[in-house]
């Protein structure tokens, strides 16, 4: 194993050369695969990743000027894919087509799934499905797994307050189901992803938007009632898809991951930044074997990259890509206070949202010069929530019983097993109470609304962006490439400018992952057992397990006394 990793390594950064130019060339994209968002950050993830969301959206951007690029064929998903994702997705295939590139897509089925799979590839030349499988697209779902139940049968107590109502994440140990609140709340989400999914799905069938909902909402079909139903064009097979792709270009299928163009040598260079996953404070622990593939928003790995882009003169603008649903308030406001350096060097600063940019996610991007955000982005929470889990009823139930002393004021016994005394109560309430006040501070400012306004819209209440627009939390809608077009344009340069686009990366090096490996295993650099079990659940594919456990290790850290983090929601 030791012998193997270093041999891997080093083979992961030995140039492999200028990748060989194919001529009339289908780009060939894999939806069933789900990547990170942006590109991974430890060496050997990045050696094995693939290529990540971001970097496909940016070469299919590139391959619509490529007169070497004749087309695109994609493997549509089977199951959902994430609205926002479909959403920027639909829009690079758009562009693709304005510049008379053609997309073909083919499908194994749309099964037991929210719009995000069909709508991905609505905006295709043809859209294939498999003879045999079925169409199943009637609505959209939004599920939260509450663990009120179980902490009451296992006597362990959340000692958790939250700021407010909305703040669903607190919800999550403390409930057993939505609140009447956080109902409304989720419903307005449905609906609004709902509503524009089907606008979407209809203006690319060429439909009316009511049409769509009706055949939409009575699925599922077969394949030939949905080929009859002209919501697909064709019936077939993979290969037989791919070869009417081929025979169209008069070329060969190209792997995206084999598709280099270059996205350097414009007049206007935009730093391009990314945080992903849940924000933490430190250099996100990438150090260790545990860490590959679970991506880490770190706040000292990505304000390095931010403070450094402040002092590179030849950078003229920064897109910052936002994908999490926060974590510790202390590293949010990190990452913050290191976006308004960037902005005090001179430099604009356009954050582009992805599936979500909510609660400590939304604290990162608040003080930007503009927002770009999906319609479909799942964005606002701004709220906070903390405490603990008081677990001696439980450890008391096998025979433990925790006991202490304490020297020094009471709250110093305030993360003890037990529960909250009333004086350690009203501690915890008044420090959540002063990060709530900063944060909504924080985005009164960077959003230049009334303080009255913001705490209208806060609560910790989520919003889509496209309601989030609405109430003047985000600029603009739209993918990352509107961002890069944003970013040139606020930086003073024209639309025909090209824009030199710099993926910045902050990548562990092969020997920090190396020497984090080897120090005495996993635990003894540092990973949990937490996101040992974290890991090996997304290895399997336990997409619910690695879920709670996410949950689990958010509330579990030691000193995070609050924490801004939005609930996980599976889309379905």
């Amino acid at each position: 194993f030791f012998i193997l990793i270093p041999l891997v390594l080093i083979m992961s950064f030995v140039p492999s050369g200028e990748p060989a130019r194919v001529q009339n060339a289908v780009l060939q994209i894999d939806l069933r695969e789900t990547p990170n968002d942006q590109p991974a950050t430890e060496a050997l993830a990045a050696a094995f990743s693939g290529t990540s969301f971001v970097e496909t959206l940016l070469r299919l951007n590139a391959a619509a000027d490529d007169p070497s690029v004749k087309g695109v064929f994609v493997r549509a998903a089977e199951m959902n894919l994430g609205s926002s994702r479909a959403e920027e997705l639909r829009e690079a295939f758009l562009r693709l087509r304005a510049k008379n590139k053609f997309v073909i897509a083919h499908s194994q089925g749309f099964l037991a799934s929210g719009p995000s799979a069909y709508r991905a590839i609505s905006a295709a030349n043809e859209i294939w499905l498999q003879p045999g499988t079925s169409f199943e697209t009637p609505g959209i779902t939004f599920e939260t797994m509450f663990l009120g139940g179980a902490m009451e049968k296992f006597k362990v107590t959340p000692e958790i307050e939250q700021f407010y109502e909305f703040k669903g994440a607190a919800d999550t140990y403390k409930q057993k189901g939505y609140t009447s609140a956080n109902a409304a709340a989720m419903t307005a989400l449905a609906t609004s992803v709902w509503t524009h999914s089907i606008a979407d799905i209809a203006a690319d069938r060429k439909v009316d938007a009511a049409t769509m909902r009706a055949l939409l909402e009575a699925s599922p079909y077969t394949a030939q009632t949905a080929f009859e139903l002209k919501l697909v064009d064709k019936l077939g097979y993979p290969e037989e898809a791919a070869a009417a792709a081929e025979k169209m270009a008069g070329g060969k299928l190209l792997a995206i991951d084999d598709y280099h163009p270059n996205l350097t040598g414009g007049r206007v260079v935009v730093a391009v930044v990314g945080g992903e996953g849940d924000i933490v404070t430190g250099d996100g622990g990438g150090t260790n074997i545990t860490s590959i593939g679970t991506p880490s928003f770190a706040s000292d790995r990505v304000a390095k990259s931010l403070l450094d882009i402040a002092e590179d003169k030849s950078i003229n603008a920064v897109v910052f890509r936002i994908d999490s649903g926060g974590g510790s308030p202390t590293a949010s406001d990190q990452v913050w206070n290191a976006v308004k350096k960037v902005q005090a060097s001179g430099k604009k600063v356009v954050v582009s949202m992805g599936s979500m940019a909510a609660s400590g996610g939304y604290y990162a991007a608040a003080s930007a010069d503009s927002i770009v955000a999906a319609r479909s982005t799942i964005t606002g929470s701004i709220g906070v929530f903390g405490g603990k889990f008081a677990i001696a009823d439980a450890l008391r139930e096998f025979g433990i019983n925790p006991d202490s002393v304490t020297v020094g004021g009471d709250f110093a016994a305030a993360y003890s097993t037990e529960k909250l005394t009333p004086t350690q109560r009203a501690k915890l309430l008044e420090s959540l109470q002063a990060t709530y006040d900063r944060f909504t501070g924080i985005v009164a400012e960077g959003r230049n609304l009334p303080l009255q306004k913001v705490q209208e819209v806060a609560r910790g209440r989520i919003w889509s962006g496209e309601d989030a627009q609405k109430n003047g939390l985000v600029n603009k809608t739209g993918d990352i490439v509107i961002a890069l077009e944003e970013a040139r344009a606020l930086a003073g340069f024209k639309p025909e400018d090209k824009i030199d686009i710099r993926l910045n990366v902050n990548r562990t090096t092969p020997f920090e992952l190396l020497t984090g490996s080897m120090m005495g295993g996993a635990k003894a650099s540092g990973a949990s057992d937490l996101q040992i079990a974290r890991a090996l659940a997304t290895i399997v594919g336990e997409n619910r397990a690695a879920m709670l456990i996410d949950q689990l290790r958010h509330i579990s850290q030691p000193g995070n006394g609050a924490q801004v983090w939005s609930p996980p929601v599976m889309e379905r």
